[in-house]
């Protein structure tokens, strides 16, 4: 095998990998956003978990009607 042959075949190994590893970056981006907005929503649900619990224990800690 040449030189001149052995170097094309090398530029073309690394011309793949660029655009895999291009690829990779992309999608580790996507899943970045994903990520990053799931956080988000779990925050806004947790919020609002806490907030009915609370409205829950306050209506159990009140005395028992007078009939009780």
């Amino acid at each position: 095998m040449s030189l001149e042959l052995r170097i094309m075949e090398l530029e073309s190994r690394l011309a793949f990998q660029d655009d895999t590893v291009q690829a990779l970056n992309d999608v580790l981006v996507e899943q970045q956003r994903v990520v990053e907005r799931l956080q988000l929503q779990m925050s806004a649900l947790l919020k609002r978990y806490e907030e009915m619990v609370g409205q829950y224990q306050s209506a159990e800690e009140e005395a028992p009607p007078p009939h009780y």
